[in-house]
């Protein structure tokens, strides 16, 4: 099971990014996934999950302002990331629940993260 995030950069307040996580060696569909971000000095967070069948859990801080999405036929997990504020400063890891549920279990059960990509929005 591999996951390689990119789309990360530098972008003014108020910007947009997009980032990219592509998923090889399990069934993609089959799987809870999400997106989490680490700022410096802090615990990791949940940005946003999406279990198998489509349901989504943002966090308040994001809710409106991302969107994640899930395109099959690439294998890639994606989070549009609009009105960007310093506080999105972090680096952002694509995770996915190699247990196989109708639910997301808790992500500290999660075994599976990509590299990361770091996100810098300045004010």
């Amino acid at each position: 099971v591999q996951l390689v995030e990119s789309g990360g950069g530098s972008v003014q307040a108020g910007g947009s990014l997009r980032l990219s996580c592509a998923a090889s060696g399990y069934r993609f569909s089959s799987h809870c996934m999400g997106w989490f971000r680490q700022a410096p000095g802090l615990e990791r967070e949940r940005v946003v999950v999406i279990y198998r069948n489509g349901v989504t859990k943002y966090a308040d801080s994001v809710e409106g302002r991302f969107t994640v999405s899930k395109d099959t036929a690439k294998n890639t997990l994606y989070l549009q990331m609009d009105s960007l504020t310093a506080e999105d400063t972090a680096m952002y890891y694509c995770g996915v629940d190699v247990y196989e549920s109708n639910w997301c279990r808790a992500s500290t059960l999660w075994t599976t993260w990509g590299q990361g990509t770091q996100v810098t929005v300045s004010s």
